[in-house]
């Protein structure tokens, strides 16, 4: 039975008129003439439409000429490529498709690089992303992750003020396309970068709901509260400072050679990055340089003949091509990218940072008071996990966590000063934490007036998470204590690694504890302590803990007892 659905890779193009004669236009007529393709105008549709398709022979594979020399064997095996591509007109916007080679007909600079992005942050289970493509500003680093089954976005390292995402996949909640209808219980996944990777529904009806379920999921819905980081870094549009922008990376180019510019892979370009082995560079020339690798010297050289205002110019209309084969015929093309996208800068105005990437202008920093907010922020939940009782004026840390696991929380453990040995200096002693819940969450509980004892919370908190993933030996010290100080009640797996960190603070001066009564520096810092341990598959909750104030109670004149009679301590 033929399927509903097909996976197909979609773009949003951008200043392409709605109608077939101006969606025809936007393509490269000359490359269409070169492989022959055919146009067609669908009427199935209903809507304005444009069909290309074209095939691309080879009547002798480029392995067969090398392959006769080296076993003497000759054998003449011929290539054939086929490529498509659709682009039609919904609802004023107009999209491409393409099937198999069909998304080398589609030029790069027509495309919307947030499309299928916009598309994935809106409508993708934050808890079962199966991979990234993020790029750090001033880092030349393209950084990908892979994870089939699925993980949680802080899992993936990927939340940073200066980190770009390009490309998430994942599951997708449930959404009325027409793959859900026929395949009901079953995940339906996608993958959005600058286009979307989604199955689409293939007769005509189908396909045009699809696309306008997207449409709107982009252009009405709210991104996921775990995924809108994704949006807080975005390419500079002032107009003004683009121009100054462009002005100084000009004259930028006609200097000599000072790592200033440095070498980058386009972003929707690694699969053909990783296949190919030849490269044919064309900037301001009739003639190219073919190479088995992207020539940053060659490129940087061509920019710096061209007469200054003209340099970045020439960058951007220059062309470096990504072929299978020296001879980079037609059929052995992977890609045609820019060849400015190759490159990422620095460009300093007064005490701003600027960076290019991907031929786009990004600030540094812009993004660094928000994200350290929306992380802060992201602490606090509505419904807290557990709650502590108020700390009455005048009682110690200790007897407060003590009173806390006797009287008021008796099925916790205190085990606040129960230290156990750091493997680096074994006569030094470490705090894993201060209470331990049940369920293996660990409490760690401050009362401070200042940033100072906070970072000594917060450092504890990734000492105490790494100390028990890393050491066996702190495992093994950490799990006996807790099953003799509770008597035999709470016994951990002796291969125990916590999954949850419950940050209880009261500080003082303030009334209720809320991400924006937390002191300055301490926002920057539990926003990094929450980000690393999220990295290491560690939740963080922070609560706060009210203040009495009623008179302490007398400390208890016998020793105190833990469960089964035993002497705590």
């Amino acid at each position: 039975m033929a399927s509903n659905t097909a996976v197909r890779t979609v773009y949003r193009l951008s200043g392409v008129a709605p109608t077939p004669e101006a969606m025809l236009y936007s393509l490269d007529l000359e490359l269409l003439d070169k492989l022959g393709a055919d146009p067609h105008l669908p009427e199935a549709l209903g809507v304005p439409a444009v069909y290309v398709t074209c095939g691309m022979e080879r009547t002798e594979a480029p392995w067969c000429a090398p392959m006769a020399r080296t076993t003497g064997i000759t054998i003449t095996e011929s290539v054939r490529r086929t490529a498509a591509v659709l682009l039609l007109a919904v609802d004023g916007a107009v999209y491409a498709i393409g099937c198999d080679q069909g998304y080398r007909l589609i030029p790069d600079h027509l495309k919307d690089k947030r499309f299928g992005l916009s598309f994935a942050i809106r409508q993708m289970d934050p808890n079962l992303i199966r991979g990234a493509v993020s790029r750090s500003l001033g880092q030349a680093r393209t950084d990908i992750s892979l994870v089939p089954g699925g993980a949680p976005v802080p899992l993936l390292g990927i939340r940073d003020h200066s980190r770009i995402v390009r490309s998430l996949g994942g599951y997708l909640d449930d959404l009325p396309l027409t793959r859900s209808r026929y395949t009901r219980g079953k995940a339906v996944s996608a993958q959005g970068g600058c286009g979307l990777r989604i199955a689409l529904g293939v007769e005509p009806e189908a396909l045009l709901s699809d696309l306008r379920t997207i449409a709107r999921i982009c252009r009405e819905d709210i991104p996921h509260q775990e995924l809108e980081f994704v949006d807080h870094i975005v390419p500079l549009d002032d107009a003004t400072t683009l121009d100054v922008l462009d002005q100084a990376l000009d004259d930028l180019l006609g200097l000599p050679t000072d790592g200033r510019i440095s070498v980058s892979v386009p972003s929707e370009h690694h699969a053909a990055y990783a296949e190919a082995t030849t490269y044919v560079t064309r900037i301001n020339s009739p003639g190219a340089l073919r190479s088995d690798d992207f020539d940053p010297g060659y490129v940087l050289t061509r920019a710096r003949l061209a007469p200054p205002g003209e340099r970045l110019k020439a960058l951007r209309e220059g062309t470096v091509t990504l072929a299978r084969d020296r001879r980079a015929g037609v059929v052995d093309t992977l890609a045609v990218t820019s060849a400015l996208a190759w490159l990422e800068a620095g460009v300093s105005l007064g005490s701003r940072r600027f960076f290019l990437m991907d031929g786009e202008w990004y600030e540094a920093g812009s993004a660094y008071v928000d994200e350290c907010r929306a992380a802060v922020t992201a602490l606090f939940s509505p419904s807290p996990s557990v709650s502590l009782p108020a700390w009455i004026d005048g009682e110690s840390e200790n007897t407060y966590n003590n009173r806390v696991a006797d009287d008021e929380r008796p099925d916790w453990l205190c085990l606040d000063t129960k230290n156990v040995a750091n493997p680096l200096r074994p006569k030094d002693q470490v705090e894993i934490c201060d209470l331990l819940v049940p369920d293996g969450t660990l409490v760690l509980v401050k009362r401070a007036g200042g940033s100072g004892p906070l970072s000594h919370l917060f450092s504890q908190a990734r000492v105490a998470v790494e100390l028990l993933q890393e050491s066996a030996r702190v495992r093994a010290e950490f799990t006996a204590k807790v099953a003799r100080l509770s008597g035999g009640e709470l016994v951990l797996p002796e291969d125990f690694t916590p999954k949850r960190i419950v940050l209880a603070m009261l500080l003082k001066n303030r009334e209720h504890l809320t991400p924006e009564s937390i002191f300055g520096f301490s926002q920057i810092t539990i926003a990094q302590t929450a980000k690393a341990l999220a990295a290491r598959g560690v939740a963080v909750e922070v609560i706060g803990i009210p203040e009495s104030c009623a008179a302490p109670l007398p400390l208890p004149l016998v020793p105190r007892r833990g469960r089964g009679g035993r002497v705590l301590g």
